[in-house]
């Protein structure tokens, strides 16, 4: 029955993408239809699926897909004769169900609005609908894979639909607002940088099957528990091989979760349609890098070194990512870098030892973070641009949106009580248990930094006056009409459609975090881990210092950008700081500079080398055997009388040799 459902679960968004493709593609409104009833009762299976895994039932289904050797013995010098594929769901599953399903079915219903502009259905409407049917499929494949095999086709089909959805506005060459990027480039960018990611993952699979034999998870785990089998032999540097395996599986996951050095994609995916960014950023593509080390833990947990690697690179990347996003004007590029940070939180506390905390706070993101996209949309939907400098004042007229966004960002900075406060704090006190101090440092300093920047975000969107066009072209003559002018100009609350997924999105995002809390006895944690979970207590000074830090950054916002109009932006003051954040520290110039100059250069060299030197050589030695064959083809003139005068001069030739040097007589 398990299985049942989390097939039809799994099945429906797939049969949803089938559908629009095949049969109602050209009716844009009974393609919405059919993709979100088809995510609602999945979403609702998912819920069945969770109560039968809280009630204690777990369940897998597998079935041979593919025969590698001949026979029927089920090994062959170790390796499976079969590569099989199929499902299971435990409580990490069934987590991860919930988390995929709402998300994705609020989004779908979001976007029946969304992508209406000026009264008018977008152009691709159905495809839109459709990708997003087969995003969450592929997610929900990868949540539900048993083997590395099957969960290896629902990430790359992950990110294939991230780099349809992302340049879904193929056709807008321009760069509109501050934008940097046009659609296409930017999924172009993801695409790509994402795959340098992959092919590492795809290398870990390889090791895997070389030294494990088998892709099936289960057998993984025993055989990294019981130090048995080929993971376990030195392969390099006195490693075993299960170590390298598990830091190219890594490389998949900063890839796709946005970790330094492969950030730089995720900033620009915001060119994509904001319910794609949400979808993105809450529970599917960015999700899958974490899920894909809690996944396979039990292999990472068997080599602390590979676990000690996770954590340095989400330290790192939580307060890198922040910084950047004090210096950034559009605010769903804000809500990009404040993803990034986030997930070297999650990241951090894997490497620390702690897959509860990691989750949890994976758990908690994926309702703050969706909820804040869709309120960011609500926003763009209304006054027509991403940049912040262009708008203000909008709680006047927005105060659904106002009122939901104000609970994700203080979920978000972990103010105190709301979901964030309880994730985020789990996390601290992990890595304060794992003694990585310097990396607690990093995580502590992102508070503050977290707080200031949502809020600046928060601030300068909906307090202060409108700064839109509209303002712009009335201020210098009347400005008693800008507000006026600004209500005429069409600035209201986004429908209902829009606004009802941020009201239900805000309650899991004030609420959701209790439910692993101490006031609840840790139950999301007793629910992931079971028997095995050990309580971490809480650290009430961490907690008190960490809500401290983030009350500061909301009060600094307060005072830079809330108390008083906006005219110019005071972090410009810094100077060459503002500048090194505003441009990501240059990054992206360095990378281009180093494909340009040497990825291109070596490339370059070797074009000439292989037209100039290969390409002649081989040439010349086709010129001079077809010379060579011109030349011989003479002596076939077809004539009996030269035939034999070749003959007869042959053996005068033979004759006089002999003749000449009788050592050669017989």
């Amino acid at each position: 029955m398990l299985i049942t459902l989390a097939l039809i679960t799994l099945g429906l968004p797939l049969l949803a993408f089938l559908l629009i493709v095949f049969a109602t593609h050209r009716n844009k409104m009974f393609s919405a239809t059919i993709a979100i009833v088809a995510m609602a009762i999945a979403m609702i299976l998912a819920f069945v699926v969770f109560a039968q895994v809280m009630a204690g039932q777990t369940a897998s289904f597998e079935f041979n897909w593919l025969r590698l050797y001949p026979g029927n013995t089920p090994t062959v010098n170790g390796v499976q004769t079969w590569l099989p594929i199929g499902i299971a769901v435990d409580s990490l599953a069934a987590i991860m169900l919930i988390v995929v399903t709402v998300v994705s079915f609020l989004v779908h219903v979001y976007s029946r609005s969304y992508m209406i502009e000026h009264g008018h259905l977008d152009g691709g409407y159905s495809r839109f609908f459709a990708y997003l049917s087969l995003f969450t499929f592929s997610m929900l494949a990868v949540v539900l894979a048993d083997n590395m095999l099957f969960f290896f086709i629902g990430w790359e089909l992950v990110g294939l639909c991230s780099y349809l959805l992302i340049g879904f506005w193929y056709e807008r060459t321009e760069r509109r607002g501050v934008h940097l990027l046009p659609p296409w480039v930017a999924a172009k960018k993801a695409f790509l940088t994402t795959r340098v990611g992959d092919v590492g993952f795809l290398i870990g699979l390889i090791i895997l099957w070389n030294r494990g034999g088998t892709l099936q998870l289960s057998d993984l785990f025993q055989q990294a528990q019981s130090h048995s089998g080929g993971l376990w032999d030195p392969s390099l540097l006195g490693q075993p091989a299960l170590f390298w395996a598990c830091l190219c599986m890594f490389a998949g996951a900063v890839g796709k979760s946005g970790q330094f050095p492969l950030h730089v994609w995720l900033p620009d995916a915001m060119e994509g349609p904001t319910p794609v960014s949400a979808l993105i950023h809450a529970a599917t593509m960015v999700a899958a890098g974490v899920y894909l080390v809690a996944r396979t833990y039990p292999l990472f947990q068997a080599v602390p070194t590979a676990l000690t690697v996770v954590a340095i690179i989400g330290g790192f990347t939580a307060i890198f990512a922040a910084s950047m996003g004090l210096a950034t004007n559009d605010i769903k590029r804000v809500l990009a870098y404040s993803t990034v940070s986030q997930l070297g939180y999650m990241m951090l506390a894997l490497g620390a030892g702690s897959i509860a905390a990691g989750m949890f706070h994976l758990f908690t993101h994926a309702f703050f973070k969706a909820l804040l996209f869709l309120c960011a949309g609500s926003v763009i939907h209304a006054v027509g641009t991403n940049d912040l400098a262009e708008m203000g004042g909008l709680r006047k007229y927005m105060p659904r949106t106002y009122w939901t966004m104000l609970i994700g960002a203080l979920s978000l900075v972990g103010f105190p009580a709301f979901s964030g406060f309880w994730s985020k704090d789990e996390v601290l006190a992990a890595d304060a248990s794992a003694a990585e101090y310097i990396l607690l440092a990093f995580a502590v300093i992102t508070v503050f930094l977290t707080g200031f920047y949502t809020f600046r975000m928060f601030f300068l969107t909906f307090h202060g006056a409108y700064r839109g066009p509209v303002a712009a072209a009335v201020e210098e003559s009347h400005p008693e009409r800008v507000e006026a002018e600004t209500h005429e100009g069409g600035l209201h609350e986004s429908d209902g459609f829009m606004t009802i997924p941020l009201i239900i999105l805000a309650i899991p995002a004030a609420l959701v975090g209790f439910w692993g809390s101490p006031l609840l006895n840790y139950g999301f944690q007793r629910f992931l881990e079971g028997a095995s979970y050990e309580n971490i207590e809480p650290n009430f000074l961490l907690a008190t210092v960490s809500s401290v830090l983030a009350i500061l950054g909301i009060a600094g916002a307060w005072v830079w950008y809330g108390a008083r109009a906006y005219v110019r932006e005071p972090l410009l003051r810094f100077g060459a700081a503002y500048r090194v954040l505003n441009r990501r520290y240059y990054i992206d110039e360095l990378y281009m500079w180093l494909i340009d100059k040497l990825v291109i250069g070596v490339g370059l060299a070797l074009s000439i080398f292989d037209r100039g030197g290969l390409d002649q050589v081989g040439n010349g030695l086709a010129l001079g055997i077809g010379g060579a064959g011109g030349g011989l083809r003479k002596i076939q003139t077809g004539r009996v009388q030269n035939y034999g005068l070749v003959l007869f001069g042959g053996m005068a030739v033979i004759a006089l040799v002999f003749l000449l040097v009788p050592q050669l007589r017989p």
